[in-house]
C-alpha cells in the first residue's frame, strides 16, 4: 500500500493526505510541487526517477463497510522523512538527469 508520507523531504513542508501537491517517485519519496518542479527538475534524488502527483486516499470507505478503505482504515503516515542527499549532491543528479525524459532514464 501506498505510503502517505506527511512531508516534503527538501523543504519540510506539510503535505496532508489530500494535498494535491505532493509529487512522488516510484520509490514513494515525496516532495511538493514547487521543490519537485523549481529545485529537483522532475528527478528524485535518490533514484533518478521521475515525479508524478501523488493520489488522493480517500477519508472514508465509499463501497461497502465490511471492505476497509480509506484514511480511516489506513491513515497517513506520520513519520517525517528528509532527504539523505546534500544541496550539492541533489544539483549535480538534477543537471545530469534533467534534460533525459523519466521513461528514458
Amino acid at each position: 500500500m501506498l505510503e502517505l508520507r506527511p512531508n516534503c523531504e527538501l523543504c519540510d513542508r506539510d503535505l496532508p493526505p489530500n494535498a494535491i501537491d505532493a509529487r512522488i517517485c516510484s520509490y514513494e519519496c515525496t516532495y511538493c510541487a514547487a521543490c519537485a518542479d523549481d529545485v529537483l527538475k522532475n528527478v528524485c534524488p535518490t533514484c533518478g526517477g521521475g515525479l508524478s502527483p501523488r493520489p488522493i486516499r480517500p477519508e472514508k470507505a465509499y463501497r461497502h463497510p465490511e471492505i476497509s478503505l480509506g484514511l480511516l482504515f489506513h491513515p497517513a503516515g506520520r513519520t517525517r522523512k528528509h532527504s539523505r542527499w546534500d544541496r550539492e549532491a541533489i544539483a549535480a543528479m538534477t543537471a545530469r538527469l534533467a534534460s533525459v525524459p523519466p521513461e528514458e532514464r
